[in-house]
């Protein structure tokens, strides 16, 4: 949302490809002035390929109106007709006559500038550098009471050419003769930072930057390099350029962004602040102001901001109201909440907003009303369908509907029969259930879908070792998945207890502590409780499982175990 403005590259015209020259090139061929013209006779014969070649040229025959215009100009070297024949070749998109029509324009009108122009872009697009340095030269030598402007606008034809070495090399030569021109300067490091030679990018902003201190773009470009590698040191670089030209609102937007990115929410939020004030109808600005706030936890001066945003209506206006549904439910006012969050009707937020209100109607005990809601959820890509699928069924299994919640699983992969998500929760509702059979095919399936997919394997192969049964291939499984995820605990766990069901009592104690000293989870306590009860270990068995009981005092798998080995 609050992106800055970037140049776009020229693309590259190749060889044969040089109608891809903008409009507006060709339309300042047209602009040039008249030039002294020679004293040449009109006679019929040439009034008459004249007249056939403009015809041909606003019938579509470009192929006849740019032999003919190019005969012409041979034949009376008029730099009207030299000019027109120019024309007419950058229009036909044939490289090589366009260049040769260019260049005797150049000769019969030494002084066209845009002849030069034209001929030095042309010949850098068709990848013909060398030629392209000696018109660039004639360009700078003939502008150079302005050579900086100059620079600036030869800059996007050299930064849209594939070779970034070779455009960067070209520049430098052409900035050697101006080394107190701040523009050349800043051109190259432009073409260095996309050559990726980074040091020289960072000499020749600073070099712009002392050559023109007020000038915010080379400040801009050093302190985005810096950003990179010494964050603080980019940071610090903003601040100065700011505290001595206060009014650059482009580099204090930089500077914004890069405290955003840092973390450092207040500072960044009173830069954001100050750009607010200097454009009060920038809705953007307001809003990004608003949602530091959110980050803050200022309420208070969020909602502020959000209303802000809302009375300058424009764009934007439904990510305003879904981020003022966020702000009452952070406040648990969930009645605004719903009405803001009600109030989103398209764009990026519908989605989010729509599941919001799914669950506040579901939280207040409305699971009808929730499950009508979620069916007008705007789910345009499978991604989104198949979250709604899993809400719903999520919805059902929170009031133990676990039956109608697999159905609705069962239903999503009629529609999305691959998608990985929905066979996952399927697999894992369909094991609760007790439907095994059908809870290992659709693992099987997500696994040959998805042959990385760590937690298949691990579900399956937990499944098995719960049930005692398979144990063997139960513990390939589950090791196969902590090979896949060696920092994942609940996969620890599964391993730990293959290895108890296995009898490696020692090795399932140590992968265990392993997965309990990771995450000290109320059923890895349970697991792990057992083995060391089992091996003897009984005293340290019991402290665990009280340890655990104190803070999951509710907890199922915790209780059975102890209710089954504690007097």
């Amino acid at each position: 949302m609050l992106a800055g403005c970037a140049h776009k590259p020229v693309a590259p015209v190749q060889t044969g490809q040089a109608e891809q020259v903008t409009e507006a090139a060709a339309s300042a061929v047209v602009a040039e002035a008249t030039p002294v013209l020679p004293n040449i006779e009109l006679t019929d014969e040439l009034l008459y390929q004249y007249l056939l070649t403009e015809f041909a040229a606003q019938r579509g025959h470009k192929a006849l109106a740019v032999e003919g215009s190019a005969a012409l100009a041979r034949e009376t070297r008029d730099p009207r007709l030299t000019k027109r024949a120019a024309q007419l070749a950058l229009e036909s998109g044939d490289m090589n006559k366009t260049v040769a029509a260019f260049r005797l324009w150049q000769e019969t009108d030494p002084s066209a500038a845009m002849a030069t122009r034209v001929l030095s872009s042309l010949l850098l697009r068709g990848g013909r550098l060398e030629e392209a340095r000696v018109e660039f030269v004639k360009v700078l030598k003939a502008e150079e009471p302005a050579v900086g402007s100059t620079f600036m606008q030869l800059y996007p034809m050299a930064a849209g050419y594939p070779d970034k070495a070779a455009s960067l090399q070209l520049m430098r030569d052409l900035a050697a003769p101006y080394p107190a021109v701040a523009e050349a300067h800043w051109v190259v490091a432009q073409l260095a930072a996309a050559a990726g030679d980074q040091m020289l990018a960072l000499n020749e902003a600073r070099r712009a930057r002392d050559l023109r201190s007020e000038w915010g773009a080379p400040v801009a470009l050093e302190a985005a390099l810096l950003h990179k590698t010494e964050p603080q040191q980019s940071l610090d670089l903003l601040h100065r350029y700011l505290s001595a030209y206060p009014g650059a609102g482009e580099v204090r937007l930089q500077y914004a962004r890069a405290l955003l990115e840092q973390k450092q929410y207040k500072v960044a939020r009173d830069e954001f602040q100050i750009l607010a004030h200097e454009s009060p109808d920038n809705v953007d600005l307001a809003f990004a102001v608003a949602l530091i706030s959110l980050q803050l936890n200022d309420l208070p001066g969020a909602e502020a901001e959000l209303r802000q945003a809302r009375s300058i209506g424009g764009k934007g206006q439904d990510g305003v109201e879904y981020f003022l549904g966020q702000l009452f439910e952070a406040k648990e006012d969930e009645r605004e909440a719903l009405v803001h969050y009600r109030a989103v009707k398209a764009g990026e937020y519908q989605f989010p907003a729509q599941l919001r209100i799914v669950y506040l109607l579901n939280k207040q005990g409305n699971l009808n009303e929730a499950r009508l809601q979620l069916k007008l959820a705007p789910a345009e890509t499978p991604a989104q369908q198949a979250q709604v699928v899993m809400i719903e069924a999520q919805l059902l299994s929170g009031v133990r509907q676990f039956t109608e919640a697999y159905k609705v699983l069962e239903q999503g992969l009629v529609k999305l029969p691959d998608h990985p998500d929905l066979l996952y929760e399927a697999a894992m509702l369909a094991d609760r259930l007790g439907k095994y059979d059908a809870s290992e095919k659709l693992l099987r399936r997500l696994i040959q879908i998805k042959p990385d997919h760590a937690h298949a394997y691990n579900a399956l192969g937990y499944s098995l070792l719960e049930r005692n049964v398979r144990i063997n291939e139960a513990v390939l499984l589950v090791e196969k998945a902590l090979i896949l995820s060696p920092e994942d605990n609940a996969i620890m766990d599964s391993v730990g207890w293959g290895y108890y069901r296995s009898g490696r009592l020692d090795e399932s104690v140590a992968m265990l502590r392993r997965a309990y000293a990771g995450n000290p989870d109320p059923e890895i306590a349970a697991h792990l409780g057992e083995v060391l009860w089992v091996r003897g270990d009984k005293t340290e068995a019991g402290k665990i499982w009280q340890d655990s009981l104190k803070d999951h005092p509710d907890n199922e798998p915790l209780q059975a175990v102890m209710k089954r080995y504690l007097p």
